[in-house]
């Protein structure tokens, strides 16, 4: 499994707007052959940065599979209008448990 993680810096004022548009783009990458699920999470002390964590299959799931689809043109019109500055996004395999 990969883990896909992005912090989202989502425009002052938007908030209620991105989390209202996250929830009808979460459909379009859950339908996506490798998704495991997500988690996106919204920080306390700066509550305009939002923290997604992707779970994939395999990175290509996501790099290949999900980011050269027409369902991702639909997630970008969607989402990353929200954005600014642009997330860098980063994946992650697990090297240990608790």
């Amino acid at each position: 499994m990969i883990v896909e993680q992005a912090v989202l810096s989502v425009k002052l004022g938007q908030e209620a707007d991105f989390e209202l548009a996250f929830a009808d783009a979460k459909s379009i990458i859950a339908g996506m052959p490798g998704f495991e699920g997500l988690r996106l999470s919204r920080c306390i002390e700066r509550p305009s940065i939002y923290l997604l964590l992707v779970e994939w299959g395999r990175l290509e799931d996501h790099t290949d599979g999900f980011r050269r689809s027409t369902q991702y043109e639909q997630w970008r019109r969607l989402l990353h209008h929200f954005y600014d500055p642009f997330p860098i996004v980063e994946h992650y395999t697990q090297v240990q448990e608790a």
